[in-house]
């Protein structure tokens, strides 16, 4: 979904058209909240902002990943509640955000409080996927998909 049915290109130079809109956007179980290399624009478009705040009232479940921790605050739909964002952005998350419960990046990689996950980011970003994935499904279904990331051999991988 994006704000217009314009063609997005991303920041690594993918094209996608969107199925929705903001305003035709669906009843969503399960909102992942964005996130970018440079947050200025998302977080200062009012349009954003209110539809994660609307969407937010509907969603069983709000999981964002990276910098999309600057979002999820930017909407206030999360004051109070812990969230970890990438490795090195918690402070200036927690200085422009204090009613968060900002968690020390560099020792927490995963952080679920109520119906929000949040991780660092990268790699980090299927532990929220997984542990969503079991929640809406059950743990051997996690489990199958674990199995066809091969998951288990990263657990060694440099052996």
């Amino acid at each position: 979904m994006a704000e217009t049915e314009s063609s997005i290109t991303t920041e690594e130079g993918m094209h996608f058209v969107p199925d929705y809109t903001f305003e035709n956007c669906p009843k969503l179980t399960a909102f992942f909240v964005p996130s970018a290399y440079d947050m200025y624009a998302q977080v200062h478009n009012e349009k954003i902002v209110n539809f994660i705040r609307e969407k937010n009232k509907e969603t069983e479940y709000v999981v964002s990943n990276c910098a999309g921790a600057q979002l999820i605050e930017k909407s206030g739909i999360a004051d109070g509640h812990k969230i970890v964002t990438w490795i090195g952005g918690g402070k200036e998350l927690q200085k422009e955000y204090p009613n968060l419960k900002v968690q020390n990046d560099s020792l927490v990689t995963f952080v679920e409080d109520g119906k929000f996950s949040s991780s660092n980011g990268n790699l980090a970003s299927y532990i929220s996927a997984l542990n969503l994935v079991e929640k809406m499904t059950s743990l051997e279904h996690r489990n199958f998909v674990e199995s066809y990331l091969y998951l288990d051999r990263l657990q060694n991988w440099k052996e």
